[in-house]
């Protein structure tokens, strides 16, 4: 039990929560008011064009933010808790998240006040590549070697002096 709650539960937390988001309250028009007040509050000479610009930016930002951090939970069961090379634990975890990416496009596309679009798809699995990406240099950078034999690493959790 301890392991669904310590590894299991955040991920399939989060994706509840981009499935939630991704109903009618997670629409343009549900977080377009916020948005504008919150500019109106620190950029108060910004014209509404341009805060429906940095609007639009900070939803699609928000798309590769999600995502890293879905990539990021799953890579964290499957690598620590599955005790699975990192290699392949990423390679799950970049694929559990682009096909949750493309179940949420196909789900927004049966809300009335959404619709489904590839480059959303395609900003979700940028974010999770780009999160894996990053763990695996910062993984490399303080001396982890991957689990995995195929890149060399043996089964070592780190490399020796480091």
């Amino acid at each position: 039990m301890r392991s669904f709650v310590g590894y299991w539960l955040p991920p399939l937390s989060w994706m509840a929560l981009i499935w939630s988001v991704s109903s009618d309250i997670g629409s343009p028009e549900h977080s377009a008011g916020f948005f504008a007040w919150v500019a109106s509050v620190l950029v108060p000479w910004a014209t509404p064009s341009q805060v429906a610009l940095v609007h639009l930016v900070a939803r699609k930002l928000g798309h590769v933010a999600e995502y890293a951090i879905l990539a990021t939970l799953w890579f964290r069961v499957l690598y620590a808790d599955r005790r699975l090379p990192s290699t392949p634990s990423a390679l799950a975890a970049l694929a559990i998240s682009v096909v949750w990416a493309i179940v949420d496009e196909v789900h927004q596309s049966f809300v009335p006040s959404r619709t489904a679009s590839a480059l959303d798809v395609i900003l979700d699995s940028t974010g999770a590549a780009l999160a894996l990406l990053v763990l695996f240099t910062s993984m490399s950078e303080r001396g982890f070697r991957p689990r995995n034999r195929i890149l060399g690493g043996g089964g070592e959790e780190r490399a020796e002096g480091a």
